[in-house]
């Protein structure tokens, strides 16, 4: 499920168009929250799914993604997180995600 939403940033420029007057100037920036269904230590399945939902992101004008914390290995690993494997892993797909050339024009806030 992907909620995408505007926000808007304000920025006062220091020079002044007239004496007294600021001028405004308003930059608006759609953000993407992500709500995944991932599984433990499927992170082929779990790529796939981050990688669908950063292109989905960027179908509706978001500039910035913002996904699950350990949305890469899944939930539940339990002593999974202890073994290298799964460090490799995670950084491994990360690696993917950021190579991706489709994926580029987005920020992409991942949870590992």
């Amino acid at each position: 499920m992907i909620l995408a939403t505007s926000v808007e940033s304000r920025s006062l420029i220091s020079s002044q168009p007239s004496p007294g007057h600021s001028l405004l100037i308003m930059h608006i920036a759609t953000v993407a929250t992500c709500s995944l269904n991932q599984w433990a230590l499927d992170f082929e399945g779990n790529y796939q799914r981050i990688r669908k939902s950063i292109i989905n992101s960027k179908e509706r004008a978001a500039r910035i993604r913002v996904g699950p914390e350990l949305e890469i290995c899944g939930y539940g690993c339990a002593d999974h997180f202890l073994e290298s494997d799964t460090f490799r892993h995670s950084w491994e797909i990360l690696g993917r995600l950021l190579g991706d050339p489709e994926l580029y024009g987005i920020i992409i806030d991942t949870g590992m």
